[in-house]
């Protein structure tokens, strides 16, 4: 296990984290929501200290205040602590509701919003004491219990201090009138949250980018793991390999069956064969509707001999057209000319089958540009040329 976990030097892909969050691991940092909390206490203190002054003052009078008749009478001393009870919630219960949508508040800020049960799900595996040990003594839960322990020792430390330096005042409250003490224990109090939210603003600095980076090493991914996970999104090798093969079965079939329609196939003898066609009635320029080499180009050929489609055998055009356009593409400019000638003789040809006359002789030479026949020496020619020129020029 030692030696898997040393693999893990990946960082994690987005699939691994959209999983991971679907399962509840989130960056999620206490020190911020205490933070939250507590300074949210200190701003309510600050910002309504005047009204809940007023209602701990009506609470504790109504708590302190001796009623004889509530004494004799148990229906009215129910009475009596159920309306203090009653203020005792109004009192806290908006307080707590707000503290709490500070928490949550802090909890999105720090890792962002995500529901998902699938955190309090139960969990056989959270019943095996070995790996409960193991959690326990991981990284994780050191770095986290160090953290708590320096966090403790120094609000610990605040506390005892600002509590030594003002025990004198809070003692002379005890011997003032109940408005007056409430008061001065108010600002006193406010005073002390100021210095435990600087503290815990600092922490809460520090444990932000700690638990998004103790995350990130969680979420770790071996080798192993990125390939099975490359496995499953995209499929396998042979998978792949299989839906390409077919993809080309399915665009071969379709482009054979294209080629009883085209009007000329131009080949180099055996080895390229390219099936053109020209629609008159939508203009433009030819269109090549099937192409192919070697086996492919045979293929092409038998099946143009079987629809009796004009063969005309120009290697060189051949050549170029296998090699400047894709199916479905209409040819390039630079081999209109010898196209067109190609074409005129098709029309002549088919002129003189209707007719009983005697077939046109084949075009020879046709006009192909040296730089579109790939074995045309001259192309080889330029193209070394143009690489001359630049080394030639630098040299200069």
């Amino acid at each position: 296990m030692a030696d898997d976990a040393q693999q893990k030097t990946l960082p994690a892909t987005p699939r691994r984290i959209r999983k991971a969050r679907e399962d509840g691991q989130v960056a999620r940092s206490r020190d911020l929501g205490h933070l939250v909390a507590i300074g949210g206490a200190g701003m309510l203190l600050l910002g309504f200290g005047a009204p809940l002054l007023q209602r701990l003052q009506s609470l504790m009078g109504q708590a302190l205040r001796f009623d004889a008749a509530a004494l004799a009478d148990a229906t009215a001393m129910h009475d009596a602590l159920a309306g203090i009870a009653w203020l005792v919630l109004a009192f806290a219960l908006p307080l707590g509701a707000v503290l709490w949508a500070m928490a949550a508040a802090a909890g999105v800020l720090s890792g962002g919003w995500n529901f998902t049960l699938k955190a309090i799900e139960p969990r056989l595996d959270k019943l095996d004491p070995l790996k409960g040990l193991k959690r326990m003594a991981s990284k994780d839960q050191l770095v986290t219990l160090l953290k708590a322990c320096l966090l403790a020792l120094l609000l610990l430390a605040i506390g005892a201090g600002y509590l030594g330096l003002h025990a004198g005042q809070f003692a002379a409250l005890l011997a003032l009138p109940p408005e007056r003490a409430l008061t001065g224990a108010g600002e006193l109090v406010v005073a002390g949250l100021l210095l435990l939210v600087l503290a815990l603003g600092v922490f809460a600095l520090v444990d932000v980018p700690l638990q998004r980076h103790l995350l990130a090493q969680r979420l770790r991914m071996s080798h192993q793991e990125m390939k099975q996970e490359l496995k499953e999104t995209e499929g396998s090798a042979e998978v792949k390999g299989r839906i390409r093969a077919r993809m080309r079965a399915l665009a071969t079939r379709r482009m054979m069956a294209a080629v009883p329609s085209a009007d000329v196939v131009v080949m180099n003898p055996s080895h390229y064969a390219v099936a053109l066609k020209y629609d008159e009635a939508g203009g433009g320029a030819p269109r090549v509707v099937a192409k192919g080499a070697d086996l492919l180009a045979l293929r092409i050929r038998d099946a143009a001999r079987a629809a009796r489609v004009p063969i005309l055998q120009a290697p060189p055009l051949a050549r170029a057209l296998y090699a400047h356009c894709e199916l479905g593409q209409e040819i390039p400019a630079a081999l209109f000319a010898a196209v067109a000638q190609v074409l005129a003789w098709v029309f002549q040809l088919r002129a003189a089958s209707e007719i009983g006359m005697a077939p046109p002789e084949a075009p020879q030479a046709l006009p192909v540009p040296p730089g579109l026949d790939p074995l045309d020496p001259r192309a080889a020619g330029a193209r070394a040329a143009g690489r001359r020129r630049p080394r030639e020029g630098a040299e200069a």
